[in-house]
């Protein structure tokens, strides 16, 4: 049975503790419980593309929120609750929640669009475009 128990295969020296002590992870645990939503955003011209990872969430449990020129992500993984016990020798499936915002100056907030496939939120931030006043010509009277 104990071969079914994963161990820690951290050295845990002394310079280990203080490295987790400097990192933050030292008093919350060694994982925090649901890690940030890594993001990268393209330039495509026209638009912005964000895409997020968001793995294990399901695609109701994600909200995309707009206030002002703030994004916001947010997702929640609650607890499955079966009304049953089961026998768990380990449990590191955490339940939590994970939040992210950007600033979206420069974006027209009525036309973003978003798609969730295979852990990835994708959103498309359509730039604003500039409207250059028209030229003319005034006659002089």
């Amino acid at each position: 049975m104990f071969d079914l128990v994963p161990f820690d295969s951290r050295s845990g020296g002394v310079f280990d503790y203080f490295d987790r002590m400097l990192n933050n992870s030292f008093f919350s645990g060694y994982d925090a419980e649901c890690a940030p939503c890594r993001a990268d955003i393209l330039d495509q011209g026209d638009k912005f593309v964000l895409k997020a990872d968001m793995p294990g969430f399901r695609k109701e449990d994600i909200k995309v929120d707009v206030s002002g020129d703030m994004l916001t992500l947010s997702a929640e993984r609650k607890e499955e609750t079966n009304g049953e016990k089961k026998n768990f020798i380990r449990r590191e499936r955490k339940y939590g929640t994970l939040s992210r915002s950007f600033d979206i100056q420069g974006i027209d907030a009525e036309k973003i669009s978003a798609a969730y496939q295979d852990g990835v939120l994708t959103l498309d931030l359509p730039k604003i475009v500039e409207t250059k006043p028209s030229s003319r010509k005034i006659e002089i009277q």
